[in-house]
């Protein structure tokens, strides 16, 4: 059945597959984001847009929208750190009003972006819901604090709401894909090396206790993640916060996502091996246990080589676009 929903942050990487798989799904979709972090041309064509705050939403949700899927928050750990009342502000103080308008216009279904940064350094992998929640920055933090809220709202006036908690997201989805501005994520950091655009690509530290000594990540394609968001929508029941971790179950190391991007594109990839960075666990691997029981979602996108030839061709897309316009 169709329904009208309301997707915050559609104009971001992640927001715009999703709204598009809506759009797919027979879905109204109407995107409401600030484009402080978005892009105009990323939300998808079938769908209404708003450009404003999260906070203004009283001003127009009403009752005809059917659930709201909720993406706009910022997402960089590193500036997290260096400020973390503008995370604070947007990501909890945003959202906190966001919620209070549903409240008002009686929309009752949340599917919320959540992180598995909420857990911090895992004591066991792959991480589980029930692992401890110990974000090691304001990002990770910010986003744990709404997880409590949402689960106060659920308990207290019937919202039916699921958190989905993922680590690194990758790929793209035809004209939607990963463009960051900066960039901090390592597929489309190792591309631009591909293209020419960067020297190098830094590896922070190679004595991890893994088998070639750098970091090993959990990497899901983005239109696997979409279709979980999908299923999360059907699954959200009156009172009830579902909490769902979302991976492929094993990860790969930084080395294999260079090597990977060596094979696929066939360029040469030069490395230099930089410090650690702080707070950088050796192993982050989610479960998807809970994904695959209580939503019926399982990736079909799981192999990296075809993660990355999707991101590839993204980046070459962009590239292209942006010769023609010069």
């Amino acid at each position: 059945m169709s329904g009208k929903y309301l997707v915050t942050g559609g104009a971001g990487y992640v927001g715009s597959v999703v709204a598009q798989h809506l759009l797919e799904a027979g879905h109204e979709v109407v995107v409401l984001d600030n484009l402080s972090t978005g892009f105009r041309e990323g939300v998808p064509a079938g769908a209404s847009f708003i450009e404003g705050d999260i906070r203004d939403a009283a001003a127009w949700l009403d009752p005809s929208y059917d659930g709201v899927l909720h993406f706009a928050a910022f997402s960089q750990v590193g500036e997290s750190v260096a400020k973390p009342e503008k995370y604070w502000d947007n990501n909890v103080g945003g959202t906190m009003a966001l919620l209070g308008a549903m409240r008002e216009a009686g929309v009752r279904r949340l599917v919320f972006s959540s992180t598995a940064a909420t857990y911090g350094e895992p004591e066991q992998v792959p991480i589980v819901e029930s692992a401890p929640t110990s974000p090691t920055n304001p990002y990770g933090a910010s986003k744990l604090a709404v997880d409590h809220m949402i689960t106060g709202e659920a308990a207290a006036h019937g919202l039916g709401a699921v958190s989905l908690r993922y680590f690194n997201v990758a790929g793209a989805y035809g004209r939607y894909g990963e463009r960051h501005d900066p960039e901090s994520h390592l597929i489309p950091l190792v591309l631009q090396v591909a293209q020419g655009r960067r020297e190098a690509i830094s590896v922070y530290g190679d004595d991890y206790p893994t088998p070639d000594g750098t970091c090993v990540r959990d990497y899901i394609h983005v239109a696997d993640l979409a279709e979980a968001h999908l299923l999360a929508l059907k699954a959200a029941a009156p009172g009830e916060h579902l909490i769902c971790n979302l991976g492929n179950g094993n990860g790969f190391s930084v080395r294999e996502v260079v090597e990977t991007v060596r094979e696929v594109t066939g360029h040469p990839i030069p490395e230099v091996v930089a410090p650690r960075r702080g707070g950088d666990p050796a192993v982050l691997v989610a479960s998807a246990a809970t994904a695959r029981e209580k939503l019926g979602w399982k990736p079909s996108r799981a192999d990296l080589a075809g993660i990355v030839a999707d991101a590839w061709e993204f980046a070459q897309q962009r590239a292209e676009q942006a010769e023609q316009a010069e």
